[in-house]
């Protein structure tokens, strides 16, 4: 392995999704220097490579995440009233919801997320204190003993190997890439009721018994049009697949009930007067109604659809070959059903088809219209000080005792335990639960000193995962995980030793505060969702 170049920093960080550029703003903004890689040309990973407007709890206009992320919101919306031509009502609408897509509070463009996180980011990559390696992934992870010493990363178009040298290293790849790289102790896929004590954990741990992904895609529809696309190659064999929970192929308008994912329930296109659930404007993500002029030929919406989660087997785990062509099985699927829409998807005035939909690369800055990268919603997870189960979070589990505290918690957030069906079992569920913190034990492996977790990688379980995996909780752990290394480097101390010490805590938490960061729930807003 030729090594071209060395580059060195305080704080070396790989991977530019979501959790990756809030470590990399944190620790900045403590005055370290960092270095950070990103796969693809786009930071920000599902809000803008992934394409997934924030999924969000209900309190999050007022709290239940950072300042900087609620400063991110504000930008976004401020991004749409400085450059659009927005209507009265819309420019002074204080919860501007750019696309009124039903899913997220703050459904908008992915091209806006980049910018807006551009803008946050300009101060430090301007001055030199944040370097950005794009098109980078690592390779290679050198060790002594407890400690990372460096990382040796791959330039994707000139293929140029260069070691990455710095105090601390962060995992924010979306798959936790580093883990089996630096041999740091970590779990995969589905753990075993014996090992957790979780009552929807399988009778025995499949390693390779994962959470789907889903690469998504941009569309718009022109009536009259006919925009339909070459009939996929796999698109016979999605066409007539039934999953294990389903009596209906995943091309249909049937899918899970999320309020009780035993059943089974209707879907159409559009809107409509039948009290069918549309699915157009669930992930809409353009909305012309809320602009004085017209600038586009109608609205735009987001494919991340039941029809189109990918759980045909894992990208983890695997051989390369095989983590391929589940990859491509991912784009066939979601190309297959844009096929599938175009040419046969039921409508509700008994005809088939919608030829005008059509794929909006331009969108997603992609030729083909699918996003820059897939959806993915489980990584490998290490084995920390501490890890957030089932029992932590679970309603029924936790019974009178209510939300959970932790003494040493980071920062706090909310969503169902949303587990989409996964590659073997092809289990799903969606539980109710407490909103719940973020245990600094969850952020710090069991044995090496310098490696941290930023993003879906921290010490849980895989059903834990399926509420800690949203976008406000992603960009806390990794506020929390680049002030922890930006502490620790100011301090002289290992993360273990803040844990551990009560002085150095309580001061490590009391920086969290001042940055803006909620480490509880108040017992208002618990009794409130209860």
């Amino acid at each position: 392995m030729r090594i071209e170049q060395e580059k060195r920093s305080d704080i070396i960080i790989i991977g530019g999704g979501l959790g990756g550029t809030a470590a990399a703003l944190a620790a900045a903004k403590a005055g370290q220097r960092v270095l950070l890689t990103e796969e693809t040309d786009w930071l920000g990973g599902q809000l803008t490579s992934q394409a997934v407007p924030p999924d969000e709890h209900r309190w999050i206009e007022q709290s239940g995440s950072t300042a900087s992320y609620r400063e991110f919101r504000s930008r976004v919306r401020d991004y749409y009233r400085r450059n659009y031509p927005l209507t009265d009502a819309a420019k002074s609408n204080p919860v501007l919801n750019p696309g009124n897509g039903w899913v997220s509070r703050l459904a908008h463009e992915p091209k806006v997320a980049l910018a807006v996180l551009h803008e946050m980011l300009a101060p430090y990559v301007n001055t030199g204190r944040i370097e950005v390696l794009y098109h980078t992934v690592p390779v290679h992870v050198d060790t002594a003993g407890e400690r990372v010493t460096g990382v040796t990363v791959r330039e994707g178009r000139s293929g140029r190997l260069s070691k990455l040298q710095g105090s601390y290293y962060l995992d924010a790849t979306e798959c936790g890439d580093l883990l089996p790289l630096a041999e740091v102790e970590h779990v995969s896929g589905a753990e075993s009721r014996r090992d957790t004590g979780e009552p929807h954990a399988l009778e025995d741990a499949d390693p390779l018994d994962m959470q789907s992904i889903t690469h998504v895609a941009a569309v718009d529809y022109v009536p009259g049009g006919d925009f339909t696309i070459p009939r996929p190659q796999n698109y016979d064999y999605w066409r007539q697949y039934v999953p294990s929970f389903s009596l209906y192929p995943i091309l249909s308008w049937y899918a899970s009930d999320a309020n009780d994912t035993s059943k089974l329930k209707e879907f159409t296109m559009f809107p409509n007067d039948q009290g069918i659930v549309s699915l157009w404007d669930y992930r809409r993500i353009v909305d012309p109604a809320i602009w004085t002029k017209p600038l586009n030929d109608g609205e735009v919406t987001l494919l991340n659809w039941a029809l189109n989660d990918y759980y045909a087997g894992p990208i983890i785990g695997v051989s390369p070959e095989e983590r391929e062509q589940h990859l491509e099985g991912a784009r066939q699927l979601t190309l297959s059903l844009v096929y599938w829409l175009q040419s046969e998807a039921p409508r509700l005035d008994g005809g088939q088809g919608y030829p005008g939909l059509r794929l909006r690369g331009d969108v997603l800055g992609t030729e083909d219209g699918l996003a820059k990268a897939p959806y993915i919603r489980e990584s490998r997870r290490i084995r920390g000080l501490y890890t957030i189960t089932e029992h932590d979070v679970s309603k029924e589990l936790r019974g009178a005792e209510g939300a959970k505290r932790y003494e040493d918690s980071v920062g706090v957030g909310s969503y169902h335990l949303d587990l989409h069906p996964t590659t073997v079992s092809q289990r799903t569920f969606y539980i109710p639960n407490h909103p719940y913190e973020i245990p600094l034990g969850a952020l710090i492996p069991v044995r090496v000193k310098n490696l941290l977790p930023a993003c879906k990688n921290i010490s849980m379980t895989q059903i834990a995962n399926g509420c800690y995996r949203l976008h406000p909780t992603e960009w806390n752990i990794g506020e929390a995980a680049g002030s922890l290394a930006a502490y620790a480097i100011a301090q002289q101390v290992e993360p273990s030793e803040v844990r551990a010490s009560t002085e150095h805590l309580h001061a490590y938490q009391k920086q969290l505060i001042r940055q803006g960061v909620q480490l509880h729930w108040t017992d208002a807003e618990l009794e409130g969702e209860c």
